[in-house]
């Protein structure tokens, strides 16, 4: 890039007849990505925070990749799932690269537990208590992997499911692994990796590596951020969730049984001799075990102070610490006999000093909590606020960050983001979609809806909901935000739609992974999907397959959740106003992931049904609306069927 004018190397770089034209299917030149290249481009090379927000068609991700090559130096990218990681490191990146003719090496780095780990793989390769048969076969068919991979990537094996109870037997842990102590450490898969990302000019990561990396120093990035001086944090809406995950702590029964095992095997291995080892493992098995079950329900947040009250919880607790001490004693007077003796050692020891911090009832700044599922449970410790442990990982050599998404800011705000990651001198930028949404898109708000709150309002939704479907031919999205909702909503809609003579194809989350009934979604073309939060972003079905896309209520987060309901209450007596300065930015950023699943290139065309009469009814509506894409709306289902109807002609 000509160092007398960059602004115009960039130009030249995205024109309609460009070098990215020659590579990219489909380019077209828009002023909103090359305004964006420029800015980032200047983050780059002033070192600065740059918060850019950019609608969905921006492009945003050429945008960053396109002046972070030219920057030169090491560049870390982080993205939001491992699906998105791959996208860019083996589709965007390459096209990019091309398009610049830049001899730009790159890497992909995944957390360990997507690596086979040679060392554990071979403890139990013969292991009799497999949960089943089919996890020995898979088990198998890992090992005869393991010989001719060169990356141990498990994405690789496409015959063992990514769910299989096999790939615990044939991975390892931050807690499990041996490190350079390990026998097989020449040829770990995961040391390979990290060896590779060192090596290279760009390295694609995912947030929880990320964060896993720089919190607990534990996945390499500890030797990669030193040397790097860009940083690009896409799908940075994830990022307070994300980071508030890894700046707290847990001890979940998990965890515990997974040493149980660990320490049984190795006992077996290195010191049969001892029986009372076993003994203690039983024990503390029996302990976790216990733990969940003191907890009467099946999913759940519980605030530490409700469970405390529960004499039975209490004693769990106290039961499950002592357990854990008398293993911890027996594995450190054996610890000498194997480096895997010592290593559940120096675990059992971790786990005794984060379950007395989260006994403490006097730790300040901190929220406990309980999460329970199904067959277990986690005690947590979150902080009350993330905005100075996140400030601190910015802090040390001067370097760009650049932190993206298409929802960032509520109408072009990002006070409550900046708050938020403790951001106050970041450099902003908005950039609003290319598409023509007020031509391709239009926003129903049906009228006579009942309360969200009233037990009448799903059934509502979906009554309201079918004249839409009958004008569309099916094609939608039905996005709730609970699954009790959802599983209510599937059912009368079944019902709803025979009566009214649709045949229309009825899909409902959980009936198969996410990126299978996607597919089958797409297949169909006329299908109907019924589906919450793991469908509410991240989704992207572009062309006539959607074109409809139902919200049933403002995606508020549920106030009594433990942790929202601490950072609420902190506010609160600082004198502050929780609801506009947290739960609604929060729920504008949220309506538009959600809205956002509608149009997704120039040649979409669809209706959005908000369901919700708050919209209307309440003062902040307007807000809400007015933080979604510039649509007509309309209270008319004549007006539906018209755009529909127009939309065949």
């Amino acid at each position: 890039m000509s160092a007398g004018d960059p602004d115009a190397a960039l130009a030249a770089i995205f024109a309609a007849d460009g070098p990215l034209s020659r590579v990219l299917p489909g380019y077209r030149a828009r002023a909103q990505q090359r305004e964006m290249a420029a800015r980032v481009a200047q983050a780059i090379r002033e070192r600065r925070v740059l918060l850019a927000e950019a609608g969905t068609g921006t492009g945003k991700t050429v945008a960053y990749l396109v002046p972070a090559l030219l920057g030169g130096g090491k560049v870390i990218i982080s993205t939001g799932t491992k699906t998105l990681q791959d996208q860019l490191f083996q589709r965007d990146l390459p096209a990019v690269r091309a398009a610049l003719e830049l001899p730009v090496t790159a890497a992909v780095l995944k957390g360990r537990a997507n690596y086979v780990c040679p060392y554990h793989l071979g403890r139990n390769l013969n292991d009799a208590r497999l949960p089943s048969r089919a996890a020995a076969a898979d088990l198998q068919a890992i090992a005869r992997f393991a010989r001719r991979t060169r990356s141990g990537d498990k994405a690789e094996l496409g015959v063992v499911a990514e769910d299989s109870s096999a790939w615990a037997a044939a991975t390892s842990t931050r807690e499990n692994c041996l490190g350079a102590k390990c026998p097989d450490y020449g040829s770990c898969f995961v040391m390979q990796a990290r060896r590779d990302a060192l090596a290279a000019d760009v390295v694609v990561v995912n947030h929880h590596l990320f964060f896993a990396d720089v919190v607990l120093k534990d996945e390499g990035m500890a030797e990669l951020l030193p040397a790097c001086n860009t940083v690009v944090l896409d799908e940075a809406h994830q990022l307070p969730e994300t980071a508030s995950d890894f700046f707290g702590e847990s001890v979940s029964t998990g965890q515990v049984l997974d040493l149980c095992r660990d320490a049984l095997a190795e006992a077996l291995a290195s010191a049969p001799d001892v029986r009372e080892l076993p003994d203690r493992v039983r024990g503390l098995d029996k302990a976790a075990r216990d733990l969940r079950l003191a907890v009467p329900r099946k999913e759940a947040r519980i605030p530490a102070a409700v469970l405390e009250q529960d004499g039975a919880f209490a004693q769990a607790v106290e039961r499950l610490s002592r357990a854990i001490a008398v293993l911890h004693d027996g594995l450190e007077a054996l610890a000498e006999r194997s480096e895997g003796l010592a290593n559940c050692a120096r675990r059992a020891g971790e786990v005794i000093e984060r379950l007395a911090r989260w006994t403490d009832t006097d730790a300040a700044e901190v929220i406990r909590w309980v999460e329970v599922f199904a067959q277990a449970a986690a005690l947590r410790m979150t902080p009350l606020s993330i905005a100075g442990p996140f400030r601190r990982q910015l802090e040390g050599p001067p370097r760009a960050w650049i932190l993206t998404s298409a929802t960032l800011a509520v109408r072009g705000d990002f006070s409550h983001y900046r708050d938020e990651l403790g951001l106050a001198d970041a450099d902003t930028a908005c950039w609003d979609s290319p598409f023509d949404y007020a031509s391709n898109a239009l926003v129903y708000l049906p009228p006579g809806l009942p309360l969200p709150n009233s037990a009448e309002h799903t059934d509502a939704v979906v009554d309201t909901t079918v004249p839409v479907l009958a004008a569309s031919g099916g094609r939608a999205f039905l996005l709730f935000t609970s699954l009790r909702a959802m599983r209510q909503a599937h059912a009368r809609l079944a019902e709803r739609l025979r009566a009214a003579g649709l045949d229309l194809p009825l899909l409902l989350q959980g009936e198969g992974s996410r990126s299978e009934l996607l597919e089958r979604f797409r297949r169909l073309g006329n299908g109907v999907l019924v589906a919450s939060a793991s469908f509410w972003e991240g989704v992207d079905v572009r062309g006539e397959a959607l074109s409809v896309v139902v919200i049933d209520k403002l995606p508020f987060a549920p106030p009594d959740d433990p942790v929202l309901a601490a950072r609420l209450e902190h506010l609160r007596r600082a004198g502050r106003n929780p609801f506009v300065e947290y739960q609604l930015p929060h729920a504008a950023i949220a309506l538009k992931q959600g809205a956002g699943r509608l149009i997704r290139d120039e040649h979409d065309r669809g209706v959005l049904v908000l369901c919700d009469p708050r919209l209307l009814s309440k003062g902040y509506g307007r807000q809400l609306l007015d933080s979604l894409p510039p649509m007509p709306r309309t209270r008319s289902i004549a007006d539906v069927a018209a755009f529909f109807s127009g939309a065949a002609k």
